[in-house]
């Protein structure tokens, strides 16, 4: 069996000794064309440590989950995520908002974290929920968390009402190589 590397919060491996972390934070408006941006910026962030097109689509789709969700329900702001990207007229302003994304590498493991400042979540474990939706007006699928649960590692949700919500998630990157040598 492969022992994990352990990074320390100094970013140093303790098998190694070799400086393994790398981080990145993006601070950006809650606007629906940023959500595709975010997902692109996480992609290139990790591209160095060549994951697999697995692992990529699976972190872009956690991204774009966790900002899509921020936009929308924690300041829901509506524009551009209409019925097939119209916008619903009962929504055509965009609320004041931000939404910070925070990635770091340590060693083969990535952290990621998307916040806002916004409404938060009354009740996690229904929001988690597959299928549940507080915006079925406008197709939701109700699949955000479920999604984010299914291609990471580990999701951790913390939200309080009127404050805002912070989606963190990991990704253990590589994880072809070892897989099979455990045998």
């Amino acid at each position: 069996m492969v022992a994990e590397k352990e990074i320390n919060n100094e970013g140093v491996c303790s098998q190694t000794g070799v400086y393994m972390k790398n981080e990145m934070e993006l601070i950006f408006d809650a606007i629906s064309n940023n959500e595709s941006f975010a997902r692109v910026a996480v992609a290139a962030f990790v591209s160095p440590l060549n994951p697999t097109l697995e692992e990529m689509a699976d972190i872009k789709t956690a991204v774009s989950e966790a900002v899509t969700n921020s936009i929308i329900h924690g300041y829901e702001n509506l524009y551009g995520y209409g019925r097939r990207g119209e916008v619903p007229v009962a929504h055509p302003s965009i609320k004041p908002g931000k939404v910070r994304l925070h990635c770091m590498l340590g060693g083969d493991v990535l952290h990621i974290e998307v916040e806002d400042k916004g409404k938060g979540i009354p009740d996690i474990s229904q929001a988690m929920e597959p299928l549940f939706t507080t915006k079925p007006q406008l197709e939701r699928s109700g699949m955000g968390f479920a999604f984010m649960e299914a291609f990471m590692d580990d999701l951790e949700v913390e939200s309080e009402v009127g404050k805002g919500t912070i989606v963190r998630m990991k990704k253990k990157l590589g994880t072809d190589s070892w897989i099979g040598s455990e045998e």
